[in-house]
């Protein structure tokens, strides 16, 4: 699984003029589901993105997490970031899970991030989303977990 993350002072997904959902201060997490993943890279994903130290903590340096900062999450499905952009000018999704593995895991990232932290919030999988942010920083990161890999 794959999460873009973004500190954010603030971010809204909507889908045909309804607001799906918003968070003041926290992370943007983009999450994809890859070919492969289950119940056990959605876990991790989650406990990695409530627990990645990308606020700053009374010295200035990244130190704190959503979990220290009681931070929220608004995480929004996104499959293209499975994307393999390797050869050619067009993108395969040969490695983004199927739709109905997609949409369970992302799921149970979310559920798993809500067991973590209190405030979370989601976009709609499958659904023409739009996305509103304010990057803090900017400070943007790609995490991955893959069977026994983390990047």
């Amino acid at each position: 699984m794959i999460a873009l993350i973004q500190r954010v002072t603030e971010a809204s997904v909507s889908s045909a003029g309804e607001t799906l959902g918003e968070i003041g201060p926290g992370l943007l997490a983009l999450v994809a589901v890859e070919r492969g993943d289950a119940e056990a890279e959605a876990l991790r994903l989650a406990e990695k993105v409530v627990s990645y130290r990308v606020f700053a903590d009374g010295a200035g340096k990244m130190n704190l997490s959503l979990k220290d900062t009681g931070g929220a999450l608004l995480a929004v499905p996104q499959f293209t970031l499975a994307a393999d952009t390797g050869s050619g000018l067009r993108p395969s999704f040969s490695s983004a899970a199927s739709p109905q593995d997609g949409e369970r895991l992302f799921a149970e990232f979310l559920r798993q991030a809500k067991s973590f932290i209190g405030q979370t919030a989601s976009g709609r999988f499958g659904a023409d989303m739009q996305v509103r942010l304010v990057n803090d920083g900017p400070v943007t990161f790609w995490l991955r977990v893959a069977g026994n890999r983390t990047s």
